[in-house]
């Protein structure tokens, strides 16, 4: 194990990735409970795990491709809400 990382005020663990595989099941509920882990490989650079929270997107390429390709034969065919204001996107939000 690594020495503590500090990042912008927050305290990160860091682990070689021998480590984490030894333990990886460890790790995995550290970073489920809210912790940050930086992995250090010699030769491959450094990786950070981090939950995946609801706030995250998680679409495949295909599938982000095909909603852009959507929303841009949408717009052609004219079904789209125009919104002109900040009152307009505010409304459109429901704040």
């Amino acid at each position: 194990m690594f020495p503590v990382w500090y990042s912008k005020f927050k305290v990160m663990l860091v682990i070689s990735i021998r480590e984490f595989r030894e333990k990886q099941g460890k790790y995995i509920d550290m970073v489920n409970n809210g912790e940050d882990i930086i992995l250090k490989s010699r030769g491959k650079g450094s990786f950070k795990l981090t939950k995946v929270t609801e706030d995250d997107s998680l679409v495949s390429k295909e599938e982000f491709f095909a909603r852009v390709d959507k929303a841009i034969q949408q717009a052609e065919e004219g079904k789209v809400k125009k919104i002109k204001s900040i009152e307009e996107i505010d409304k459109f939000l429901g704040l």
